[in-house]
């Protein structure tokens, strides 16, 4: 059983129910939030204590696991003094707002024995298992082509809260805080980055930070791939779309779970559509969500295989929102991976 201490009753909301489908391997001991009323209005029928103070969480010798459910900017400095308190961390996204905080991050997990687990939790749904399981049987073939969409709609009551849509608060608009779980599904599927090109708006809201987005990228694999991104949309949705040499993925609109939704898996040959259909018939059903990500970091901690999400999964959308940003300012195609000297790695803030 891992003992788990929430911090921030938001998005943690989400995490506390998946950790409720899960009693067999987590149980929730703390939910920790500066607004106790909002941490009580999550309780239902647990029996988690709830607390004002971080200190007294990260104190707590029965706490295993630490998951890190608070604004952007706190989440480097409260990931390392759970390390330095001896716990497991899940930290929701982003990781960090820097490739020198994830190195820092990366050193500290190393000096404490513990493990960290960035949180991209759209990487589990039933159509992204169909996919996985279709390109292991060998029948993708190659990535050619990919084309994502995060097009979804935030306005003046999203941007109430007043640590959204500011460099300091949030750290970065919609390439960072909306689109990162699509771009990671991208690099998950199509292969790691290795040119980005990019350019980025502020069009929709009066905010600091950018809230539209046309990005290209080239992969290792030669594979090309486009990013568009807005919150001025009139419905959220998202629509992913990856060309393999032999077969085509498409998914539904669905914004925050886009492996829920049925996909379509088309054959190139027409011939071996009943080989794709065959195979889908056969697949059990996956987790979703926070669901699948916690049965994987469980496993992990287990020491057992497991396909959970590591730091270097981290370091490398981190990484890629650098890139973007980057290619975005100077207007230039940057490439990847970027260097320790490259003028952004302490931060991409202006």
């Amino acid at each position: 059983m891992i003992r788990v201490a929430i911090l921030g009753a938001g998005i943690g909301r989400e995490h506390l129910a998946a950790y409720r489908a899960l009693p067999d391997l987590y149980s929730v001991s703390v939910i920790v939030d500066q607004d106790a009323a909002r941490a009580e209005s999550i309780r239902e029928a647990d029996d988690f204590a709830v607390l004002t103070d971080l200190g007294q969480a990260l104190e707590d010798p029965a706490i295993d696991l630490v998951d890190v459910c608070l604004p952007p900017h706190l989440h480097v400095p409260v990931t390392l003094r759970a390390l330095a308190a001896g716990k497991h961390v899940i930290c929701e996204k982003p990781l960090a707002t820097s490739l020198a905080a994830v190195d820092r991050l990366t050193d500290a997990a190393k000096l404490s024995g513990k493990q960290i687990f960035p949180v991209f939790q759209y990487r589990w749904g039933p159509a992204l298992a169909q996919l996985r399981a279709l390109i292991a049987a060998d029948l993708t073939g190659a990535p050619q082509v990919a084309a994502v969409e995060t097009h979804w709609k935030r306005g003046a009551d999203y941007y109430a809260t007043p640590w959204r849509g500011t460099w300091a608060g949030e750290q970065g608009g919609a390439v960072l805080g909306h689109a990162i779980h699509n771009h990671d599904l991208l690099t998950h599927f199509m292969g790691p980055v290795e040119t980005v090109s990019a350019m980025t708006t502020t069009r929709v809201n009066p905010i600091e930070t950018e809230d539209c987005a046309a990005i290209s990228f080239r992969m290792q694999n030669g594979a090309l791939c486009t990013s568009s991104i807005t919150l001025g949309a009139a419905i959220d949705e998202t629509r992913i779309r990856m060309v393999f040499e032999n077969l085509t993925a498409t998914s539904g609109t669905e914004p925050y779970a886009p492996g829920a939704q049925p996909w379509e898996f088309t054959a190139r040959a027409p011939d071996d559509q009943p080989k794709v259909d065959r195979l889908l018939a056969t697949l059990p059903p996956e987790p979703q969500g926070f669901i699948g990500f916690l049965n994987e970091v469980a496993r992990a901690l287990a020491n057992q295989p497991n396909s959970a999400v590591g730091l270097d999964d981290g370091r490398a959308s981190i990484e890629l929102v650098t890139a973007i940003y980057d290619a975005s300012r100077r207007d230039t195609q940057v490439t990847l991976p970027l260097a320790k000297t490259h003028t952004l790695y302490e931060g991409w803030q202006p």
